[in-house]
Formats: C-alpha cells, sequence, structure tokens
C-alpha cells in the first residue's frame, strides 16, 4: 500500500474515533440543529485534551525509540568488531607451534643387533 495512503487511512481512522468518543461524551441534547454551548465547550475540552495527550505520548515515544536504535547501533558495532577480530584469531600461533613440538617427548626404539 503507499505510505501516503495508508497514512491518510490512519488518520481519517484516528479522526472518527476522537470524534466518535468526544459525542458520546459530549452530545446529550438532540432537540435543536446546532450544539448549544455547554456542548461546545465540551468537544473542544475533549479535543484539546486528546491532542495534548497525543502530543505527549508522541514525544516519549521518539525518545524511547531514539534510544532503542542507539543500543541497537552500538550492539551492531560490537558484532561487527568481533567478526573482524576472530578471523584474525588462529588456534596456534607459530611459536607456540614450535613449542608445542619441542615438548613432546622423543620416542626411540632400540633395534636388535
Amino acid at each position: 500500500m503507499d505510505p501516503n495512503l495508508r497514512n491518510l487511512k490512519e488518520f481519517l481512522t484516528l479522526f472518527n474515533k476522537i470524534t466518535e468518543l468526544c459525542f458520546d461524551r459530549c452530545v446529550n441534547n438532540f432537540n435543536g440543529r446546532t450544539a448549544d454551548n455547554p456542548e461546545n465547550i465540551c468537544v473542544n475540552h475533549c479535543v484539546n485534551k486528546f491532542a495534548v495527550f497525543n502530543q505527549a505520548m508522541m514525544k516519549i515515544y521518539v525518545e524511547v525509540q531514539t534510544q532503542l536504535n542507539q543500543k541497537r547501533l552500538k550492539e551492531f558495532e560490537e558484532q561487527q568488531k568481533s567478526a573482524e577480530q576472530k578471523p584474525l584469531q588462529s588456534p596456534l600461533s607459530t611459536t607456540e607451534k614450535s613449542t608445542s613440538l619441542r615438548s613432546e617427548p622423543k620416542i626411540t626404539k632400540t633395534l636388535p643387533a
């Protein structure tokens, strides 16, 4: 799905939910075509409360997401460093090999004359 279309769909879904929520909370009188003053005040408070909450939540989300991304980047860099160091490390270095060969006991066999 096109990202712009998906964003529009998410926005409209959110708008519809807020509209339904605030309408259900604030509109009680269906005797006139327009909302009376207490209903208008209630709707404004409802929408503003949601907007402030949503803004605070998005701020926290961005902070947490940034921290997670930094942590993942650090872990990735550590994995890259360890992957680069593994091929450089051999099981035995040349000095260890020669030392281990020298320390092995020599086997001599006496042959009958």
